[in-house]
């Protein structure tokens, strides 16, 4: 048990430190404390993430950063910005580094521009993701304003990853690494090399199974997920955070005013039927939001300038998200300069410098174009926006370029938007909502645990382990505790069959603790911790009994795994090996038919119309298997088990036996429908009555093609699960499996959280009618809702499980109670009684712990 826990206590993930100690003497003093603070911490890392609030001085720790570094290791270092931001770092670096401390700086566009001197190099985000600049050149990196990476899938992200991996000094520095959506935080992780970005992803998320990519936050994964990031990252709103004092560093009052104009309706257009519109709907599709913006421009620049009349003489930046609406500014605004994405970058530059000295009054850009890395509070307090969309990172990015640390006077923020954008607003507000509950959640951590050592030893001794708790009826035996330690204590040969869906590897969490299998790396991981459970499951099964499992291949996505196409990790043959590898005879599998619409609907990996632009990216349907091994028996020149699996020629005929062995069923009497009267039927009744059909007739995949294109032509079809789904014949494959037959039903009737991953009835009444006697002990090590012995109990058996759950455990043990209360209420025709199985029957087979 020694090495299990071992095993255990190895999954706590903390970044590992792989800088140096630098000495506080060797900081440049010009910097602030929480700079100082900062610098030290990160060189002691060596790769690590800066989220420090607008107006905290990023630039010149990442300077600091970067000639430390050059003083202590070999190597080139580089700095990776934004368009249009360098004069900040070049100002920056003319305004605080002097003397002993100075740092040159050195700009650069393509390698052969780089130098061996003993300067830091600075390249914008676009030469290094085209390929101008190899990062492969330098030893340490900083990327600024790295929000950029957020995006898991962009080609940016993409791109960067690999340029990066191996280099031994690695920053990141953003005011917002994820404005409103948690999970893009470990986007960072990935670059960093702290975690990687799939791993992080089932650790710390729960996916919606039937919504591909919407991941939430573990409820119970939430303190640990916050005191991970805080040993890699820094969350900074206030030096106060630090203990340091906040004087010059409180954020100015900000006034926000929304101002609504009319958008022209009869303008809305058609619909992609020819239809035509009632209203603008500009959340309908991108088109429809162009479209919409064309439509209001005029009345929103109307309002623009009526808004610049209040007070003409004062400093405005004007931000737009069309090029047509920066015409019309420039037309309607005289004297505004502008900033775009054909202008020449000098130009660009001098614009953005001249607007921060105040030596025009209105700057006409982008939120994409200029709401990162400039600093305009100097001169400007007034921001207006022509338009909105639903870019949060983007609009809350340019509202900080005035209302930030150094701001001195009150900020003004003007959002013009049509009343057929009513939903972007409450998007965008929903957003910001959203973006500062997460900043008061890490400020609370940094606040609590500062840039010191994490009391992880502490979080690890809460997170191993449960309390121990057994409950019995006449016909089960359930407990409340680790797999492992509850298969340890069940005696040699007890058990009759063993039945469970085993996790799927990291594919889920089910509870908070470090003991839950899917709480591991990646498919190796999870095979070693079953390297602990699958010899115990060998030595209690009886010789010759069956042990069936559960199992589905992962689905592997071409944005985490760098193909480019979504890709099947073949977790069933894992199981199939390992299992074998333990000793265990393999006897086949059974295939359970999924839903393969259904299927796609939660991860959008058979998408129709990706399969008309390129099929050759398309896989099939991932269905289910059940796996039979069988333990090998005591006399291996027979095949019969120790304790046969027998059935009498009363109860089990020879009738009964070719159909299920053979599973073709048929019937006779009713004509075949035609494709018209496929059509009239209504769309929910169409799958159970193509079952029908399918059991009745020879298959034909042509006519099921064209039923399906007449239900089709007449929007009968339905998307969101598969209403011809094929009927199979052949005995290895389980097509008439009813999916919602389970106790997620009973959950939901009684108001309570439904289990993730609930067994089917179907598949565990089949597989204990065939490979059990009455009597056995049926038992599952991943007990869940109770379903396998819930089951077992009804079906005559004793059920045993243990689940590490406590809700599912206390869900379970009702389900327990409610069948052996249904088995032992007697009907009318029980007329011979037969005699009670004593409690004591499990007496033997579990055993209270050693000492």
């Amino acid at each position: 048990m020694t090495a299990y826990l071992d095993f255990l206590r190895s999954k706590m993930k903390v970044a590992e430190a792989t800088g140096f100690d630098v000495d506080d003497a060797d900081i440049n003093p010009d910097l602030a404390p929480h700079c100082r603070a900062i610098v030290k911490w990160a060189l002691a890392g060596g790769r690590r993430a800066i989220f420090a609030a607008f107006g905290l001085h990023k630039t010149s720790i990442q300077l600091e950063l970067m000639r430390l570094i050059g003083k202590r290791a070999a190597g080139r270092r580089l700095i990776v910005l934004p368009l249009g931001v360098r004069h900040e770092f070049f100002s920056e670096a003319k305004e605080r580094f002097h003397g002993e401390f100075a740092t040159d700086l050195h700009f650069i566009r393509r390698d052969d521009e780089v130098v061996d001197d003993d300067v830091t190099h600075v390249a914008n985000y676009e030469s290094v993701r085209d390929g101008k600049i190899d990062p492969s050149m330098f030893a340490a990196s900083s990327l600024d304003e790295a929000a950029v990476l957020r995006g898991y899938g962009t080609k940016t992200y993409q791109t960067f990853l690999p340029l990066f991996q191996g280099q031994p000094f690695k920053f990141v520095a953003t005011a917002t690494p994820s404005p409103n959506r948690t999970k893009e935080i470990i986007h960072y992780a990935g670059f960093l090399e702290i975690m990687d970005t799939g791993q992080a992803l089932t650790r710390f998320f729960q996916r919606n199974s039937e919504k591909a990519n919407e991941l939430t936050l573990y409820p119970h994964k939430e303190e640990e997920f916050w005191l991970w990031v805080n040993s890699w990252a820094v969350f900074l709103q206030s030096p106060a955070d630090l203990g340091f004092s906040d004087d010059g560093y409180v954020l100015p009052p900000m006034e926000v005013n929304w101002h609504e104009v009319q958008t022209d309706h009869g303008a809305a257009g058609f619909d992609r039927d020819g239809q035509g519109l009632l209203i603008n709907d500009p959340g309908a599709s991108v088109v429809h939001a162009a479209r919409e913006k064309r439509i209001s421009m005029e009345a929103r620049i109307a309002k623009m300038v009526d808004l610049i009349a209040e007070d003409p003489e004062e400093h405005r930046l004007l931000w737009h998200h069309l090029e047509d609406e920066r015409r019309a500014i420039e037309a309607a605004v005289p004297g505004v300069r502008s900033i775009f994405g054909s202008q020449d970058l000098d130009t660009n530059e001098q614009n953005a410098v001249d607007f921060k000295e105040g030596r025009f009054r209105d700057l006409a850009t982008k939120p994409e174009m200029s709401g990162a890395g400039c600093n305009f509070q100097k001169h400007c307090a007034w921001s207006i926006f022509a338009g909105i969309d639903a870019k949060f990172h983007d609009f809350i990015q340019a509202i900080h370029r005035i209302v930030r640390f150094g701001q001195s006077r009150a900020c003004r923020i003007d959002i013009i938007y049509s009343e057929a954008e009513r939903g972007t607003r409450r998007i965008l507000e929903e957003k910001w909502a959203e973006h500062d509950r997460m900043m008061e959640r890490m400020t609370e951590i940094i606040r609590k645990y500062g840039l010191g050592r994490l009391p992880l030893e502490s979080v690890l001794q809460r997170s191993i382990g449960v309390d121990r708790r057994v409950e019995t009826g006449e016909f089960f035996h359930i407990t409340l505790n680790d797999c492992v330690d509850e298969a340890q204590r069940t005696a040699a040969d007890s058990i009759g069959q063993i039945v469970t869906s085993i996790p799927f590897s990291n594919h889920y969490e089910y509870t908070a603790s470090y003991n839950d299998f899917g709480h591991t790396d990646d498919n190796a991981h999870f095979w070693r911790q079953m390297d602990f459970l699958t010899p115990e499951l060998f030595r209690i099964l009886k010789p010759g009994r069956l042990a069936c499992i559960h199992v589905k291949d992962r689905i592997l996505f071409g944005n985490v795994t760098g193909s480019g196409l979504p890709t099947v990790s073949p977790f069933h043959a894992e199981t199939i090996f390992h299992f074998i590898r333990h000793g265990f005879d393999y006897c086949g599998m059974i295939t359970v038919d999924t839903d393969v619409v259904t299927e796609n609907n939660g991860n959008y990996r058979l998408g129709y119309t990706e399969m008309l632009k390129d099929g050759s990216k398309m896989g099939v349907g991932s269905p289910e298997y059940v796996l039979l091994f069988h333990k090998p028996q005591t006399d291996r020149t027979k095949g019969y088990a120790d304790e046969r699996v027998t059935k009498s020629r009363d109860a089990y005929s020879l009738a009964r036996w070719q159909l299920d062995a053979h599973a073709h069923w048929r019937s006779s009497g009713n004509r075949l429908l035609s494709r018209e009267e496929w059509a009239a039927i209504p769309p929910r009744a169409v799958p159970k009555a193509f079952r029908t059909y399918s059991e009745a007739t020879v298959y034909d995949h042509e006519e099921v093609v064209a039923i399906g294109e007449v239900l089709q032509a007449k929007d009968r079809l339905p998307t969101e699960y598969m209403a011809l789904a094929p009927v199979s014949h052949s005995p290895w494959i389980w097509s008439d499996v009813v999916r919602m037959l389970t106790l997620n039903g009973s959950q939901s009737s009684r108001n309570v959280e439904k289990h993730i991953c609930p067994l089917q009835f179907d598949i565990v009444d089949r597989l204990i009618d065939r490979y059990s006697n009455p009597g056995d002990v049926i038992y599952d090590p991943f007990g869940g809702l109770m379903t396998v012995p819930y089951r077992a109990i009804l079906k005559g058996r004793i059920g045993m499980a243990s689940e590490l759950n406590e809700v599912s455990f206390a869900d379970g043990l009702y389900y327990c109670r409610e069948a052996e209360a249904k088995r032992q209420t007697p009907s009318m025709f029980d007329i011979l009684e037969a005699p009670p199985i004593a409690p004591s029957i499990l007496s033997p087979i579990i055993s209270e712990p050693a000492d």
